[in-house]
């Protein structure tokens, strides 16, 4: 398989899955083109990682063509018809939870499937069919495929959720036991509360590495996909069975949401660092905005002089991630509902003046950040995935359900996981979501509208117009901070990506005001000049085993004539994700 090259001279894959990324190597060396590989990659993460890789959710596309083009599909999940503004605010107007994550209300329009095909139908080689592109990922859900330790864990983890749901109990429960039973009983007679009941279920092991998992529903719709392409997905017997779901489980998608659903390309938001072109996605990703600003910022300070994770250095970055992520709760929402300064955001005479707000010898408090005013009026399971071929393509996707395994509901008979992705929304002017993002009006939901997004794929050019990187995360807010600190890592310190990956991180943000650390980051000496800074600290390093909690991050990094594939082990990964041929 050549899973242990860590670099070669034809092209690169990473991906959260060995089996994917393998996948699409075959199809570079069978003389496919990256948009190739990436869409058969793509297909194959939606069975061998069922945690992120998806057909129910969305996502966000980045290249730049051998022909000098750079290119931006947004195929994120969108609100249907029958949403509105309050929809997650329970009886006293707050925010629920259990709506915004659990419920069936919580899916936005699937937007993968759309994207994925597209993007090959407009750009692949023109050298396989739809069909052959499919046929990889149609065997492992047809015949299994032999999970990893951490999607073994995973699925006993969230077990007790997923046995609110039949759909999801029928594939991702390994059994029903006595034991299971028994806890269902007490839950029933309230013998047991529901978080104990849920950490009971979570200690039963059932699934372990190497176990096959089959999963023959998943396998018939790849098939309807494979034949009839998006209609496959979004006519037909595939959507009747996403109606039914929807109608005998209160949820909000019709089949006229399907049939009006489709991927748009937008404008990519494009800046310059250090004379390096960055191609990024713009909204309704916050990404590449958010990363434009802060490395034009960053630009004004000579980063190379100073040491990584030094409390001048944190300390730099925790400043100009406050001021940026401001901005986002503010300025930012769907191009198409909202009027996003994606010119004033970039500017580096607009990084400049934000600067004039931070010292260096103090930190400042969100609460005295207010974001930026604008000159007119033009506002957490994810993955991430990156192909480099040797004609000059460079591609990278990250799609999402969301939160791990999304809403943990399956659409009987279709065996693919419902998003949870109208939570990032801004359910309550002011009210943190899952994931801490504060959002106001510009993110607001609203029908056919798609919810604002931290995904941040990206791709780098050097000055004589060669692709250097392509890169992306997963986590949730903590992408665009990722993907930030590579970039520096890569082309400040010149560092590969394996190397820049592998480096621990921090991650600040406008509120919650904290500053968030992972394991080895920081030593206490630097904590402790960091107090002295008036900085607030979060421990967000290790839970057990050496997992990680700042995002995951996967790329391909085109150096010394080699392409060098990066992937992280932190959090849900398996091993060898990248692999070059």
């Amino acid at each position: 398989m050549g899973c242990n090259q860590p670099t070669n001279t034809q092209g690169g894959v990473s991906s959260t899955s060995s089996t994917a990324s393998q996948v699409g190597i075959d199809f570079l060396e069978q003389g496919g083109n990256a948009f190739d590989a990436i869409v058969a990659t793509g297909f194959t993460l939606a069975v061998t990682s069922p945690s992120n890789g998806n057909l129910g959710g969305g996502g966000f596309l980045v290249a730049y063509t051998k022909d000098g083009g750079a290119v931006s599909l947004d195929f994120r999940e969108e609100a249907p018809a029958l949403s509105y503004e309050t929809m997650f605010l329970d009886e006293n107007d707050e925010y629920s939870r259990e709506l915004a994550l659990n419920s069936h209300k919580s899916s936005g329009v699937p937007g993968t499937v759309n994207g994925l095909v597209k993007i090959f139908n407009d750009y692949g080689s023109g050298n396989f069919t739809l069909e052959e592109i499919m046929a990889p990922a149609i065997h492992y859900a047809e015949n299994g495929y032999h999970i990893s330790s951490t999607t073994a864990s995973g699925l006993d983890y969230y077990k007790s959720l997923f046995l609110n749901d039949r759909g999801a109990t029928e594939i991702f429960v390994k059994e029903i036991d006595n034991t299971i039973l028994g806890l269902q009983k007490a839950l029933k007679d309230g013998s047991i509360s529901k978080e104990d009941y849920a950490k009971e279920l979570a200690k039963i092991d059932q699934w372990k590495k190497g176990d096959l998992l089959v999963q023959i529903d998943l396998a018939n719709t790849l098939k309807r996909i494979a034949k009839n392409g998006s209609a496959g997905f979004y006519e037909g017997e595939t959507a009747e069975l996403i109606i039914q779901e929807m109608n005998t489980n209160d949820g909000f998608i019709t089949k006229k949401d399907l049939l009006n659903y489709d991927s748009v390309y937008r404008n990519p938001v494009q800046g310059t660092y250090r004379g390096n072109k960055v191609i990024s996605m713009g909204p309704p990703s916050s990404g590449g905005a958010l990363l434009i600003q802060m490395l034009n910022m960053i630009e004004n300070f000579d980063i190379k002089s100073m040491e990584r994770n030094s409390s001048r250095f944190v300390h730099l970055l925790t400043e100009v991630q406050r001021l940026a992520y401001a901005d986002r709760a503010i300025h930012l929402g769907d191009p198409d509902f909202w009027p996003n300064p994606i010119p004033m955001l970039t500017s580096k005479d607009y990084a400049k003046e934000r600067l004039s707000l931070i010292s260096m010898d103090s930190a400042t408090r969100s609460t005295e950040i207010a974001a930026g005013k604008a000159l007119s009026k033009e506002s957490v399971e994810t993955t991430h995935y990156s192909v480099m071929d040797n004609q000059g393509n460079v591609v990278g996707i990250t799609t999402t359900l969301n939160m791990s395994y999304g809403s943990k509901k399956v659409v009987d008979g279709a065996g693919f996981l419902l998003n949870n992705e109208m939570d990032d929304f801004s359910s309550k002017p002011g009210t943190a979501n899952a994931f801490g993002l504060i959002g106001y009006k510009a993110n607001a939901i609203q029908p056919f509208k798609r919810p604002l997004s931290s995904m941040s794929p990206t791709v780098v050019i050097d000055n004589e117009g060669n692709p250097i990187v392509t890169i992306g995360a997963a986590g949730g807010s903590r992408i665009i901070t990722a993907v930030l600190q590579n970039i520096i890592s890569i082309i400040d310190h010149e560092l590969d990506i394996q190397q820049a990956i592998d480096f621990p991180r921090t991650h600040s943000q406008w509120l919650p005001d904290n500053l968030r650390y992972e394991k080895d980051a920081l030593t206490q000496q630097t904590i402790s000049e960091l107090e002295a800074l008036n900085h607030i600290f979060e421990h967000s390093g290790t839970v057990e085993n050496g997992v990680y909690s700042l995002a995951q991050t996967h790329g391909v990094h085109f150096k010394d004539n080699k392409f060098i594939t990066g992937f992280d082990k932190r959090g849900t990964y398996d091993e060898n994700e990248g692999i070059t041929y």
